[in-house]
């Protein structure tokens, strides 16, 4: 996906979370920390590939990344977000003051990097080192902007204009199917511990 396409799906993802009370803070978010805090981090997972927006800018950490892991590799996987939230909880400076929905912002536009490209044929490995990819490639490769721009920009026109009442129902039918397959599947889970 190219930079435009990912500004663009983190605008849509950080509009879509406060009017669909993603998380209690993030539906109280002030907008003006939200969308800057999301766009500022939509882009760092590319930081690993050297001709990527930021890449070009940072390149001296874009080459060592790019060298060690590969594009798409550590910075698109579950263990890069779980370490940068530990970062950004733990290792700031006690003095240096960052809202919480500025913190859960920059964390949103990071997994909406992730999540916008696993909706093209490459897919990311989620569970890095494991070389297993995921994907729904409902995107054509970044060849073609053209219909990921088209697709972005109905994610965030439907984000912007879909009344929050029918969202949250959809939301809620959501929640309960997933509560009624964890409690069908619990048991099966429940005896592996043992």
């Amino acid at each position: 996906m190219t930079a435009e396409g990912h500004l663009l799906f983190a605008l849509a993802t950080a509009v879509a979370a406060k009017r669909y009370d993603l998380t209690p803070i993030l539906s109280a978010a002030d907008w003006w920390h939200l969308i800057p805090a999301c766009l500022l981090t939509s882009l760092l997972p590319d930081i690993d590939h050297p001709k990527s927006l930021l890449g070009q800018r940072l390149r001296w950490i874009s080459i060592p990344i790019s060298r060690i892991f590969g594009h798409r590799g550590f910075t698109h996987s579950l263990i890069a977000v779980a370490i940068g939230i530990f970062l950004l909880v733990n290792k700031l400076p006690a003095d240096l003051f960052i809202p919480n929905d500025v913190i859960q912002g920059m964390v949103l536009g990071y997994l909406s990097h992730i999540l916008a490209d696993m909706l093209t044929p490459a897919g990311v490995p989620l569970l890095w080192p494991c070389r297993w990819r995921f994907r729904l490639p409902l995107l054509p490769s970044s060849k073609h902007p053209q219909p990921e721009r088209y697709f972005c920009i109905a994610l965030l026109t439907f984000a912007v204009l879909t009344p929050e009442s029918l969202t949250k129902q959809w939301i809620a039918l959501g929640s309960q199917q997933v509560n009624q397959t964890w409690q069908q599947w619990s048991p099966l889970f429940s005896g592996l511990t043992r």
